[in-house]
């Protein structure tokens, strides 16, 4: 793109910001958190607009408005970055940890706040992001998008039976529900490759054991268009625009729901979110 193209979309860019939005979106744009953590925060009383504490998401704001957190005047939005983590066993997937425990935002040094995009669990490795982006975190995370995830799991009992890949292909019945069809293939006897776009806690575990091969070891390689490759346990890159713009596509895009396999719209399924694994919907699946 050419200086001059360059300089109209950054126009665009800020002519849009400089719209009003509501406050949960504006705090999401300016890195605070995401969406949904927003709104808790807003809930809580911890946001104020030109002095005075709001409790509504939906409250309007552009930016001659004075937003604060936690006593923290909140800027204009920061330049939006998202990196790709190899996340090593033993390392934790949240942003910060009270008992000193090694997280998976001290392997990137970088000024912005970052948070992690869903989580892996402490004994499970591979590729987590991180972003201060809190929008697209919440869209990668949310169960209504479906955003694909490719685990690798070393299982016990192998080899792997035809039986138990066309069960997990075709869903298998856990405690809290049947999954849906998963993309499965079998790497070698003991290993497996699936692809889902659910988001359960301990998804991946639970299923494998449903079918007879508890797992042993696990790595995330793919989330959405994003590939672990050949990137080192412990080390990061930062994606680029073209990739970050596949990420939000793959999200359904600024604002947009994406419709379902039967032409309607996806529903939220199970509520809640999050950005690093602290409730119910991980946008993990192990």
């Amino acid at each position: 793109m050419g200086g001059q193209g360059l300089v109209e979309q950054l126009k665009i860019h800020l002519a849009l910001w400089l719209q009003s939005m509501r406050l949960a979106k504006y705090l999401a744009h300016a890195g605070v958190a995401s969406r949904r953590a927003a709104e808790r925060l807003i809930a809580e009383g911890r946001v104020s607009v030109d002095g005075e504490t709001v409790l509504d998401p939906a409250r309007a704001v552009d930016e001659e408005n004075r937003v604060v957190v936690d006593s923290r005047v909140v800027s204009g939005p920061e330049t939006r970055v998202v990196y790709a983590v190899h996340k090593p066993v033993g390392v934790l997937s949240t942003a910060r940890d009270t008992h000193g425990r090694p997280t998976v935002v001290q392997l990137v040094a970088e000024e912005r706040r970052l948070y992690p995009v869903g989580r892996l669990d402490a004994d499970s490795s591979g590729l987590i992001l991180l972003t201060n982006d809190g929008e697209l975190a919440n869209r990668l995370t949310h169960p209504r998008y479906g955003v694909p995830k490719t685990y690798r799991a070393r299982v016990a009992r192998g080899p792997v039976g035809e039986r138990a890949l066309q069960a997990l292909r075709t869903g298998v019945q856990l405690d809290d529900g049947p999954t849906v069809p998963a993309r499965v293939r079998r790497v070698s006897g003991d290993l497996l490759e699936l692809t889902i776009g659910e988001g359960r806690n301990h998804q991946v575990r639970r299923m494998c054991e449903a079918v007879g091969h508890p797992v042993l070891g696990l790595e995330r390689v793919r989330l959405g268009p994003v590939r672990l490759g050949t990137l080192a346990p412990g080390a990061h890159r930062r994606l680029g625009e073209a990739e970050i713009e596949q990420l939000r596509a793959a999200a359904g895009g600024e604002g947009r729901d994406r419709p379902d396999s039967r032409g309607g719209r996806r529903g939220g399924g199970r509520t809640g979110g999050h950005v690093g694994g602290r409730d119910g919907r991980s946008g993990d699946a192990l």
